[in-house]
């Protein structure tokens, strides 16, 4: 990419919680393969969801304080970004 993102300085602590998650995805492959009571399953699956999503709305916040912001000076520029968010938050709220 020929451009820094926003999570750039935090790239290694991102990482740390995707591999949490992962953690988190596989120990649900787990619970099914040890038919775990469908409640519990349902549980674990709802964590996941969450931990998902909160990273999700970290990666929204840099980049509008990061992206939108270095663009702040080039209106053309400034709307694309808005708009790539805007986009972006309707994924999220979708999902």
């Amino acid at each position: 990419m020929d451009e820094e993102t926003g999570y750039a300085p935090r790239t290694a602590q991102l990482v740390a919680r995707l591999r949490r998650i992962e953690g988190q995805v596989r120990g649900l492959q787990r619970l099914v393969e040890e038919q775990t009571y469908c409640i519990d399953v349902l549980t674990q699956v709802s964590s996941t969801t969450r931990a998902l999503e909160a990273l999700a709305i970290e990666l929204v916040r840099d980049h509008l304080s990061h992206c939108v912001a270095a663009a702040a000076g080039d209106p053309t520029q400034s709307r694309e970004r808005v708009d790539e968010a805007v986009v972006a938050i309707a994924r999220l709220v979708r999902s």
